[in-house]
């Protein structure tokens, strides 16, 4: 470690080094020990700001913390982790601190260690002595039929050919020594993973201090410029956003939803400059918002003010299609007669004792309206129209009044989120699987070969060693020498 101050005294003849307060902090701060803490910590804290939904409503955290600790303790418990920060964990300033100390350390233990490293991918190779080959972890020998000077080029050609080495060559007294060296810069891997964890921190700091994460609910037909966030603060988009239309798909006549769809127009400058049907996990992009489809409701007290869609066909075959607001009249093309809408319900259900209809849910399940007939001043009939049940809008005198669709009453559940550091930590994931790449698959790999003259030829003596995946380039320098017997053999 490199000190900026030090302080040594003698005790016993011997100089001993004494730390400053600088020093120590900067041990502190390269532990890995420290690093293995950050990461349980963050771990940890991850996993309860997975479980708990990070600026949702309380009710749906309060659903989730009874299922997990009881409807007693559930009050404590939530007030205790919205005290520290949890209900929005990643803006919290520990978590934000965690993330800062965490930076800090593996800088510092980068810096700390990255002198030793540089010092090996600049050394340039050398020859080595014959003593330094007995000690090699890859060691290969054998005979050549041959004289050094035509061992060597065929040594050279081989290792360049099947292992890619560019060999330089040194004379010694009975022949020559070759040797080389690649992938010195390999060592770096790991330096390129610790810089890409930086950035991803970073654009995950620009996210949490620059973005924010809200929720919308936008009824249909209405525009909104904001989004609101945990606390109901307003937070201004950038433009506007109308749900033209939302509609749940449902399993066949179950109750089982399909899919969920919000069609949405983005408006800016008073212009519609984009549409997009939104569905779970395909959200709506635009200027760095992203609108996901999370929920979904109705507007009872807007009952009034919605457009109920009827295609009505008389029993002659004329059609005229309608829109028609609550206690609208309309006439059926032909005839003398007339309908009024009395009622809703958007999950009209009968009772099996009793016949009597009733409504069993707040959600858009199984719609229904209540029409009631005329002619001539006087009541004829009347009956429930359900939107799924076809044979419904079959009316006792042959004329149909199919119920299409009602628009206006229901609204969509948004999730808004606007992250401008993303592109930050996409960068960051690049350069940390090419970091991983190079730190897993690569390796620096040296190489040194003697060529030494005796009576029957050249006995070639193979020394390597690699920081990473030995048995690999062993398998290398062995397709080599197995290359080079070969030849030898097939040179007799």
């Amino acid at each position: 470690m490199y000190y900026n101050s030090k302080i040594f005294e003698k005790e016993s003849g011997v100089e001993k080094k004494k730390e400053t307060i600088i020093d120590k902090i900067w041990n502190f701060l390269a532990s890995v020990k420290l690093a293995v803490i950050i990461f349980a910590v963050l771990s940890l804290t991850s996993i309860v700001g997975t479980v708990i939904e990070q600026n949702a409503e309380p009710a749906k955290n309060i659903k989730v913390l009874t299922k997990l600790f009881g409807q007693s303790a559930t009050p404590t418990t939530y007030r205790i982790l919205d005290s520290l920060g949890f209900m929005d964990m990643y803006h919290s300033w520990w978590f934000v601190t965690i993330l800062l100390l965490f930076a800090a350390n593996l800088v510092i233990c980068s810096v700390d260690r990255l002198p030793k490293i540089m010092k090996v991918v600049k050394d340039p190779i050398k020859p080595l002595s014959e003593d330094h080959f007995k000690g090699f972890g890859i060691k290969k020998e054998f005979v050549l039929k041959m004289k050094p000077e035509k061992a060597k080029e065929a040594v050279s050609e081989a290792l360049k050919k099947k292992a890619g080495f560019n060999l330089a060559e040194v004379s010694e007294a009975h022949g020559f020594q070759l040797y080389a060296q690649k992938g010195n810069f390999t060592r770096l891997g790991v330096y390129i993973t610790h810089f890409s964890i930086l950035i991803i921190l970073a654009g995950a700091l620009i996210g949490i201090f620059f973005g924010f994460k809200g929720y919308l609910n936008l009824p249909e037909g209405v525009v909104s410029t904001v989004a609101y966030t945990r606390n109901d603060q307003e937070r201004p988009i950038g433009f506007g956003i109308r749900c033209d239309k939302f509609q749940v798909d449902f399993y066949g006549n179950s109750d089982m939803p399909k899919a969920y769809k919000s069609l949405l127009t983005v408006i800016e400058n008073g212009k519609e400059v984009m549409k997009k049907e939104i569905v779970v996990n395909d959200p709506l992009k635009y200027k760095g918002v992203t609108f996901y489809q999370s929920s979904y409701g109705l507007l009872q007290e807007d009952m009034q003010k919605s457009v109920f869609m009827f295609r009505v066909t008389s029993r002659d075959g004329r059609t005229s299609n309608l829109d028609l607001r609550f206690g609208d009249t309309f006439s059926i093309p032909g005839m003398g007669l007339t309908g009024k809408i009395e009622d809703f319900s958007p999950a009209l259900g009968l009772d099996e004792r009793t016949g009597r209809p009733f409504t069993y849910a707040e959600q858009m399940n199984n719609p229904a309206v209540l029409v009631s007939f005329s002619e001539g001043g006087n009541r004829k009939f009347s009956g429930w129209i359900f939107k799924r049940h076809p044979e419904t809008w079959r009316l006792p005198d042959g004329n149909t009044v199919e119920f299409s669709d009602i628009w206006g009453i229901q609204y969509t559940g948004l999730q808004v989120r606007n992250d401008p550091g993303v592109w930050v930590v996409y960068f960051g994931c690049v350069a940390m699987a090419v970091g991983l790449f190079i730190a897993f698959f690569m390796s620096h790999k040296r190489l040194w070969v003697r060529l030494v003259e005796e009576k029957n030829g050249t006995r070639v003596v193979i020394g390597a060693s690699a920081n990473k995946n030995r048995q690999a380039f062993e398998r290398q320098i062995d397709k080599v020498a197995d290359l080079l017997t070969r030849a030898k053999e097939r040179g007799r």
